[in-house]
């Protein structure tokens, strides 16, 4: 964790609530792609992200500052979604899940690339949740297979195949959809 992020986490400790608005300010659009790739609804995963927050302010006492602040927000985020999956007995399908992306100039270039994501969007929704799960957390919040492992807990050896099962029918799903991957 970089000093100017520990900083702001000891700032927010002390009660600067400008500190920690910082700290939302960087951390919100992954927490919000987390809570949707799981809950595959904006309304839903919005709900979750303003959940995560809550919670890990409140519990910021807890947080061992030698660890990744963003290993221990989405570690929250992830728990919060598990948790509403069950208590709604469901697994919603991934249907909103989008990567912040680069606004383009050429709308040519922006209708290939929200095709893309269309397709992928819809792919995703096809794999079953355990295996979804992970590669989300795997792929939209760029977290390591051990983060993944304790959040989950899970071993990391299953994690691992998880995604890799993951990623192999997505493979499928796309070329069946006549799309070539590159993975």
């Amino acid at each position: 964790m970089g000093g100017d992020e520990l900083e702001l986490i000891r700032r927010s400790l002390d009660g600067d609530k400008d500190a920690w608005g910082e700290i939302v300010k960087r951390y919100k659009v992954s927490v919000f792609g987390i809570a949707l790739g799981i809950l595959g609804n904006p309304a839903d995963a919005e709900d979750a992200a303003q959940d995560a927050f809550i919670r890990a302010y409140q519990g910021l006492h807890t947080f061992h500052l030698d660890k990744r602040f963003s290993t221990w927000i989405f570690a929250i985020t992830a728990n919060l979604c598990k948790n509403k999956l069950r208590r709604d007995r469901l697994f919603a399908p991934l249907k909103y899940v989008t990567r912040a992306t680069k606004s383009h100039h050429n709308p040519e270039a922006r209708l290939i690339e929200d095709e893309r994501a269309q397709m992928m969007r819809e792919a995703l929704d096809q794999l079953s949740p355990k295996y979804r799960m992970p590669l989300v957390l795997r792929y939209y919040g760029d977290l390591e297979y051990k983060d993944i492992a304790e959040m989950m807990r899970l071993p990391e050896g299953t994690i691992k195949t998880r995604i890799h099962r993951a990623k192999s029918e997505l493979k499928k799903i796309l070329e069946k959809k006549g799309v070539t991957s590159h993975a």
